[in-house]
């Protein structure tokens, strides 16, 4: 893991440095997946001069970024505070990792045992399993018939004839709330 330290308005001593160094090797314990740390001290003219020296650490992980910022009378005290912000967060972020891969691995390992009727699988590297197949006749209408009938039946999407252009097509609902329409052509 690469750690940059380096000073806005300020010059950072080696003793600070090293402090930094090794208050920021305990970040390696919450991922593995650490590229780089950017630890951004400053000195900042306030009212106050409590809140003078600040700290900004910036985790950058594979698919993520961390980020803490702190202030506080001394360079030292606010490179604490802004690891604790980070640390909480690097810890959630962990849980979350954590708790997706046991979901993963228990539905892994139900799929491998059994085949959905109790029998043993031999196929383990075929892929995911299909375990539903429907059959219906579709009917031929047009995209506002299709989402009123998505609708009366309560589903996340309805598979319909387009008779505007004569094609198969999906009217879905996506995450915002609006609808999508996916339509096969050639």
């Amino acid at each position: 893991m690469d750690v940059i330290v380096f000073g806005k308005h300020v010059e950072v001593d080696p003793a600070l440095r090293a402090v930094t160094l090794d208050k920021l090797e305990r970040l390696g314990k919450f991922a593995n997946d650490v590229r780089r740390i950017d630890v951004d001290y400053g000195l900042h003219q306030t009212r106050r001069a409590g809140d003078a020296c600040t700290c900004e650490i910036l985790v950058h992980l594979k698919h993520h970024l961390v980020k803490g910022t702190a202030a506080a009378a001394e360079h030292a005290m606010a490179l604490d505070l802004a690891l604790e912000k980070v640390e909480h967060q690097m810890r959630r972020l962990h849980e979350r990792r954590v708790r997706r891969g046991n979901r993963a691995r228990g539905r892994d390992a139900r799929e491998e045992s059994t085949n959905g009727r109790g029998e043993l699988d031999e196929n383990d590297d075929a892929g995911p399993a299909i375990v539903k197949t429907k059959q219906f006749t579709v009917k031929p209408m047009n995209p506002e018939e299709a989402a009123l009938q998505m609708e009366l039946l309560g589903h996340d999407f309805f598979l319909f004839r387009n008779t505007e252009s004569d094609n198969a097509a999906v009217l879905y609902r996506r995450r915002d709330g609006a609808l999508g329409l996916i339509e096969v052509t050639g």
